[in-house]
């Protein structure tokens, strides 16, 4: 370049923006959530139970979107509905004593649910009737069957406590292995699924659940450490198979997020999933040693 023509000013990059969860309105969210939770498990069980019943009913729609993605037609609304009636009749069994055990009126209303998806898919086209009917099943067998737990779990003796006892291992497992694998996490659990979860991270998640089950059991259920060590153990492989499940249906079907009706935190399946398959275990763990 000759000392007279003028030096061209060289292009500042444009910053590219960062992506990422909006962290206040996450936050927000996020102790939302909690209070909501806090007031029906602590003062007012019946919203805590329609708490339930709406998110799983928004979990039902969430799974049925992803399905879609794969060309599988589920009876969405016949689930919903199976779900609402399944969850909050099984607690209203108990809570009024209406004639049915809880456990009876919830296996009555999930095999009803199925029943209803046969009969109204019949009336459709014979064209992808095995395919609909499986996308079906699953979400009747991913969602209702195990949410419906959630009522058995409060018509239990002190089953707000139990209740509690349950979530706060599974909180418990999730800090764990957040916390032990993004410290000491090398070992890959399963990359193809969750390249973030390791091994190290699954230990951090079993020891950590393990301990407030001890501390659960002991100052929140009145039982023996015993039974909240072996709580703690049970929960957290649970509650990582739970989020191993989600992770699956989300990259098989092409998804980040479930959806985004949770702002920051994505859908209610990405709360939900955790906690689906621990409550179940969390019920047959205190069913078995504390009786019901």
């Amino acid at each position: 370049m000759s000392p007279q023509e003028p030096a061209q000013a060289i292009p500042t990059p444009t910053p590219t923006p960062k992506v990422g969860r909006d962290l206040p309105m996450a936050i927000g969210v996020g102790l939302g959530l909690l209070a909501a939770l806090a007031v029906g498990l602590l003062w007012a069980p019946w919203f805590f139970v329609l708490i339930s019943a709406a998110s799983l009913s928004m979990a039902v729609v969430e799974i049925h979107q992803a399905l879609l993605r794969k060309g599988m037609h589920a009876q969405v609304k016949t689930i919903v509905a199976g779900t609402l009636v399944s969850v909050l009749g099984a607690y209203a069994m108990f809570r009024w004593n209406l004639g049915l055990p809880p456990t009876t009126f919830a296996v009555i209303c999930v095999c009803g649910t199925v029943v209803a998806c046969l009969v109204a898919r019949l009336l459709l086209a014979r064209e992808g009737f095995i395919r609909d009917i499986a996308a079906s099943a699953l979400i009747i067998a991913y969602i209702p069957l195990m949410g419906v737990f959630i009522p058995l779990m409060m018509a239990e003796p002190g089953g707000t406590r139990r209740i509690i006892a349950v979530v706060a291992c599974v909180v418990a497992s999730d800090t764990g292995a957040y916390a032990v694998g993004s410290l000491l996490g090398r070992h890959k659990m399963a990359p193809h699924i969750s390249p973030s979860k390791t091994w190290e991270g699954l230990a951090g998640s079993i020891i950590t659940s393990a301990i407030v089950g001890v501390v659960a059991a002991l100052w929140c259920l009145g039982a023996s450490w015993e039974l909240g060590l072996v709580l703690g153990l049970c929960i957290a492989p649970a509650a990582t198979l739970g989020d191993l499940v989600e992770s699956l249906i989300k990259r098989d079907a092409g998804l980040k997020d479930m959806s985004n009706l949770l702002p920051g935190h994505g859908g209610f399946m990405d709360r939900l999933d955790s906690m689906l398959v621990a409550m179940p275990m969390g019920w047959l763990v205190l069913h078995l040693g504390m009786g019901g």
